[in-house]
């Protein structure tokens, strides 16, 4: 075997390693709203993705998610809660708030307007 066909090997093994752990290994941070007055807040990173992007909160209490954008790319401009009705621009090193009253129990995903970055919001009694 040649040098060049050990380096082509090699790096697909590591490649087939990085897609495994990704798709079948990698756990999401899960975290749980914290209840202040009666508002459960959450602050959302948002740079390449959402930080954390896996979000447990209460029925029937308002929800506020507190998004800060940390980067300019145009893929994250926009933050969407289909099953909310909700679409908010995330403007680039500033604070936005959306507030949520989720009613039902169930789990629902949020994304960015092209939907190539996503989050998931998972609602409990």
């Amino acid at each position: 075997m040649r040098l060049d066909q050990i380096i082509v090997t090699i790096s697909g093994l590591f490649l087939a390693a990085g897609v495994i752990w990704y798709f079948f290994l990698y756990k999401r941070q899960t975290v749980r709203a914290k209840d202040t007055e009666g508002i459960q807040e959450v602050k959302i990173s948002v740079k390449g993705g959402y930080d954390p992007d896996l979000i447990v909160v209460k029925k029937d209490k308002t929800v506020r998610l507190n998004f800060y954008r940390e980067e300019t790319s145009s893929c994250t401009e926009v933050v969407v809660f289909p099953d909310f009705r909700v679409r908010k621009e995330l403007p680039a090193f500033q604070n936005t708030i959306i507030e949520i009253m989720p009613d039902k129990i169930g789990e629902y995903d949020f994304h960015c307007d092209m939907n190539m970055i996503h989050g998931k919001l998972i609602v409990e009694e």
